[in-house]
C-alpha cells in the first residue's frame, strides 16, 4: 500500500478508474474529505475505453482538471475522423462512416466547449491521478459493516496481506464490472451477462505509414479469415486488435505473445520488418446489465459497478463519469447538513433510466453491426466464407448491398443526442414542468437540441465576462445553484431557498456572444443545479412577488 489509510473519512471510494477519480476530485472541490482505494498497483496500463464524450470533458472542466494536459494526450481529430471497413490495414477499403463528428470538429463547438475526443483510458487516468494526488494503490476493499452513523470497511494491503479498518460516513463502489462492493451487498444485475467474448491484443507499433492517407479510430477487418477490429488509440504508437474468442474451447494460455504477434501481423497485413511489441493479451466478456439497485443505505454504486454495456458506442466510461457528477453535490449537501439523506434516492431515480437507455442503444449498435457481415455473406465456415465474400464484392449489386449496410452504421458513430441530450425527469430537485413540452428531435440519438426544459443540461452559450470568453456552463460554481435571468427584477427580489444560490444577470454580468437560452423571455429565469442540469424555469416574474419560492423539495 503506497500511502497510509486514515482511520476515518467522509467518503470512502473503492476503485481508482475515471469515475472514482472524478468523484473524488468533485468531492474535494466541495470540501468533502474522501479516500480512494485501488486494488491495482497503479493507473490502467493497457488501453481500454477510448471515447471520452463532450459531457465527460465538460465535467472534467468544471472539476478543474488540466484540460491542456488532456488535449496533449488525446488523438488529433483528423486522425480519428472515420470508421473504416477494410480487407486488412493494407488492403482495399470497402466503406467508411464519420466518427462522432470529428471530420467537422470545428462545428462541434456550437454544442459544447469541449467536444468529444479519442482519448484512451490509460492516458486519461494519469491526468486525473495527478489532479487528485493520493490514490491508495495496492489496497483491496474486503468488506463493510454499517454502524451508527456510518460504515466501517475492512481493507487489505495486497503486498503485505495486512488488514486495517477505515470508518466513513458513506461508501461508494466504483470498482468496475466485477464490483466487490456490489457482490458484497448482494445486488443483482438485470440483463444478459454474456453476449460474446473477445481476445484483445495490445501492441506498440507505428502504423502511420501503413494506414497512410486513410487514418481512422476504428478499422473493421472484413476478410472472413482474419475478421476482427483494430482500435487506433494512437496511430503512431498504440493499437489494439480484437477478435472473437470462445472460452468453451480455448483459453488465454492458447495465445502466448508469439502467437498474438503472428495474429496481429496477419490481420494488419504488415511484414516482419515492421517493429512491433505485444504488451498485453487479454480476454473480455461483452455484457449488457444494469444493477437492480444503486444504493443500500449508506453504500452506493457508480459507473461499471452499476451498469455494463457493450462497447459499441463508447457509453460505459462516460455514463459512469456522469453518475459521479450527479452524486457528488448531493453527498456534499447531506454531509454539510443542508439536505436530508433522502436526497440520495434521486441518484438512482435520475441515473438508472439514463443507464437503461444507454444500454439499449449500445445493444442496438452491436446487433446492427451484424448487417455488414450478413451483406458480405459471411458464414461460420472459414474456408467457404472468403469465397462467398469475394463473390459478393465482385459484382456492382453485391458491393452496393455492402455499402448500404455500412452506411446504415452511421448512427452508431454519431451520438451527440445521447451524449448531451439526456434529461432527468421530475424528482425532488427537478420542477415537474413549467407548462410546456420538451423538444423532441427527429432522431434523439444523433441530434442534440439545446433546451432549458427542466431536467436538461444547461445549453452551452458563448459569453464574455469582461475580457474573458467563457461558456454558460462555466457560470455554475461548485456546490451552488445558479439563477440566470435577463431581468433586473429577479436580481432584486427576495428568494426563499435553503441552499447556496447565486444570480447572474444576462446582459449585465455577462454578454451573450453566440447561442441562446432556448427563447428565455426578458422576464424569465432559469434555476440550474450544481451538476449543470436545469432544476426549474419560468418565463415571467410572479405578479406582486415579494418573496419567490421555487417549487422544489429535497425530501
Amino acid at each position: 500500500m503506497a500511502l497510509p489509510v486514515p482511520a476515518s473519512t467522509s467518503v470512502l471510494i473503492v476503485g481508482g478508474g475515471p469515475a472514482g477519480l472524478l468523484l473524488a476530485i468533485l468531492l474535494r472541490q466541495l470540501d468533502v474529505a474522501c479516500v480512494v482505494v485501488e486494488q491495482r498497483d497503479g493507473a490502467q496500463s493497457a488501453p481500454a475505453a477510448h471515447v471520452v464524450s463532450a459531457r465527460t470533458l465538460e465535467i472534467c472542466r468544471s472539476a478543474g482538471v488540466d484540460m491542456d494536459a488532456l488535449e496533449t494526450v488525446a488523438s488529433a481529430p483528423e486522425e480519428g475522423a472515420w470508421v473504416r471497413w477494410v480487407e486488412s490495414l493494407v488492403g482495399p477499403e470497402i466503406g467508411r462512416v464519420p466518427f462522432e463528428g470529428q471530420h467537422r470538429f470545428a462545428q462541434l463547438f456550437e454544442s459544447s466547449p469541449t467536444p468529444l475526443r479519442n482519448l484512451s483510458q490509460h492516458v486519461f487516468e494519469p491526468v486525473l491521478r495527478e489532479q487528485l494526488g493520493d490514490v491508495r494503490d495496492g489496497c483491496q476493499w474486503v468488506s463493510a459493516e454499517e454502524v451508527s452513523g456510518g460504515i466501517v470497511s475492512k481493507l487489505r494491503d495486497t503486498q503485505t496481506g495486512e488488514f486495517q479498518e477505515i470508518r466513513s460516513d458513506y461508501l461508494v463502489g466504483c470498482d468496475g464490472a466485477g464490483s466487490s462492493v456490489r457482490r458484497f451487498l448482494g445486488i443483482a444485475m438485470e440483463g444478459p451477462e454474456e453476449l460474446q467474448n473477445f481476445l484483445a491484443i495490445h501492441a506498440e507499433v507505428d502504423l502511420s505509414s501503413v494506414v497512410g492517407d486513410r487514418p481512422a479510430t476504428l478499422y473493421w477487418i472484413t476478410d472472413p479469415a482474419i475478421q476482427g477490429t483494430f482500435i487506433a488509440h494512437d496511430i503512431s504508437s498504440t493499437w489494439v486488435y480484437m477478435k472473437e474468442f470462445n472460452p468453451g474451447i480455448e483459453s488465454l494460455d492458447d495465445y502466448p505473445v508469439e502467437r498474438a504477434e503472428e495474429i496481429f501481423r496477419r490481420a494488419s497485413g504488415i511484414e516482419q520488418d515492421v517493429p512491433l511489441t505485444v504488451r498485453h493479451v487479454t480476454t473480455w466478456r461483452m455484457s449488457c446489465q444494469i444493477a437492480e439497485s444503486y444504493r443500500r443505505g449508506r453504500i452506493l454504486l457508480v459507473g461499471d459497478a452499476a451498469h455494463r454495456f457493450p462497447p459499441t458506442g463508447g457509453l460505459g466510461l462516460n455514463t459512469g463519469v456522469a453518475d459521479a457528477h450527479n452524486l457528488a453535490w448531493k453527498l456534499a449537501l447531506i454531509l454539510r447538513g443542508l439536505a436530508p439523506e433522502a436526497l440520495l434516492d434521486t441518484y438512482q431515480s435520475e441515473r438508472r433510466p439514463v443507464a437503461q437507455r444507454n444500454a439499449e442503444v449500445s445493444l442496438e449498435n452491436a446487433f446492427r453491426l451484424l448487417e455488414v457481415w450478413m451483406a458480405l455473406d459471411v458464414t461460420q465456415d472459414p474456408e467457404e466464407s472468403p469465397r462467398r465474400s469475394a463473390a459478393v464484392l465482385s459484382t456492382p449489386e453485391g458491393r452496393a448491398t455492402v455499402t448500404h449496410a455500412i452506411e446504415n452504421q452511421a448512427e452508431h458513430f454519431d451520438q451527440l443526442g445521447i451524449q448531451l441530450g439526456y434529461r432527468y425527469d421530475a424528482t425532488g430537485v427537478i420542477s415537474a414542468s413549467d407548462g410546456s413540452l420538451p423538444p423532441v428531435p427527429s432522431n434523439p440519438i444523433r441530434e442534440y437540441q439545446p433546451t432549458t426544459y427542466p431536467g436538461s443540461r444547461l445549453p452551452h452559450v458563448v459569453l464574455s465576462r469582461g475580457e474573458e470568453i467563457i461558456s454558460s456552463l462555466d457560470l455554475v460554481a461548485p456546490g451552488e445553484f445558479l439563477l440566470l435571468t435577463f431581468s433586473p427584477d429577479w436580481m432584486k427580489v427576495e428568494i426563499s431557498f435553503p441552499l447556496p444560490l447565486r444570480r447572474v444577470w444576462l446582459g449585465y454580468d455577462v454578454t451573450l456572444l453566440a447561442g441562446d437560452f432556448d427563447n428565455l423571455s426578458r422576464d424569465g429565469a432559469i434555476l440550474v443545479r450544481p451538476d449543470q442540469h436545469v432544476a426549474w424555469r419560468t418565463q415571467s416574474m410572479p405578479e406582486s412577488a415579494r418573496v419567490v419560492t421555487f417549487p422544489l423539495s429535497l425530501a
